[in-house]
């Protein structure tokens, strides 16, 4: 079968299409032949080794991914050969055409889910989730500010949000993003390329601020998030990509919190829990994953080198 293989961490370049041998499931996994695979900026970070530089070379990259189960290893009770499932971390690797996982790895995939909506799922969702509920402890009526509400985790995070009775504000940096972010569920949407945007917080807060903050982009707007927040508030810091100068007094007056979160940390139980509200999210249609670009998997490099562009909307996936 052909696989995505990295034998040195580096560019993007460094991913090659390789034949690599087929998989055989042990007790308790499960095969899956892939339709649809999740390309991540966290696969990006491993790749470059800037992420788990420790990682054994060589390696298939991906954590998410979407198919049909084409074999099953001893013991497995909740799976079988022919279903629809998606795919949040494995055993291999998911850039390739079949992915060997342990049997809870794999999640039933709904009718009316296209594979590459299923391949949109895992960490998107799973990030999203974490930030939100099982950091943040957002619960119903409260106002969370979803920055970069039209990427991969952004849209996830808005229809989370949503679905469970929050109110939205969402960002974005194009008038096209603005839309798609409202599309999904946002209340309200400001561009984050205008200047001060985050004064238009005091309007639609009533002068409270939001009681959680989403951030994708810490390194950019953590000191400015730390004045918009109600008392009370948390920011989760999801992503960044450098350092930046705060004022811890800033988190004095209304007793406010900064948080970290990485899926790496989300034990078997909250794992179990939040795949619970996917499937069943997804079944209902308060969860619809968005999905902006198709590409072969031979053109992994080229998927990499555009997933980190601000310019992308929804989730990029790859077509093994």
């Amino acid at each position: 079968m052909k696989a995505i293989r990295v034998h040195e961490f580096g560019p993007p370049e460094v991913m090659q299409l390789e034949e690599v041998s087929g998989l055989t499931p042990g007790p308790g996994e499960v095969v899956v032949r892939l339709n649809a695979v999740g390309v991540n900026p966290v696969d990006t970070y491993i790749r470059s080794g800037q992420y788990l530089p420790k990682l054994k070379l060589p390696y298939t990259p991906g954590l998410d991914g979407a198919g049909v189960i084409s074999a099953v290893g001893p013991e497995v009770r909740h799976r079988q050969v022919g279903q629809r499932v998606y795919v949040a971390w494995s055993l291999s690797g998911t850039y390739t055409e079949e992915v060997l996982c342990r049997e809870f790895q794999t999640h039933p995939l709904p009718e009316g889910i296209s594979y590459g909506q299923g391949a949109a799922i895992g960490v998107p969702y799973g990030a999203a989730f974490r930030a939100l509920f099982q950091r943040a402890h957002a619960v119903a009526g409260e106002t969370v500010l979803v920055h970069g509400a039209s990427g991969g985790v952004g849209i996830a995070a808005v229809q989370l949000a949503r679905a469970a009775g929050l109110r939205v504000i969402g960002t974005a940096g194009s008038e096209e993003g603005k839309a798609l972010a409202l599309a999904q569920g946002a209340h309200h949407v400001l561009n984050h390329r205008t200047v001060g945007y985050l004064e238009e917080l005091q309007g639609l807060t009533c002068g409270e601020g939001v009681d959680v903050i989403l951030e994708m982009l810490a390194n950019v707007n953590l000191d400015r998030d730390l004045g918009v927040l109600a008392k009370g508030g948390r920011v989760v810091i999801i992503g960044t990509r450098g350092r930046v100068e705060i004022d811890p007094r800033a988190t004095f007056r209304g007793e406010t919190s900064i948080l970290g979160m990485t899926l790496y940390n989300a034990s078997e139980k909250e794992l179990a829990s939040m795949h619970a509200a996917f499937v069943e999210g997804l079944g209902n249609g308060t969860l619809r994953p968005v999905v902006s670009r198709e590409l072969p998997l031979a053109e992994a490099a080229t998927a990499h080198h555009a997933v980190m562009e601000a310019s992308t909307y929804g989730k990029i996936v790859l077509i093994p």
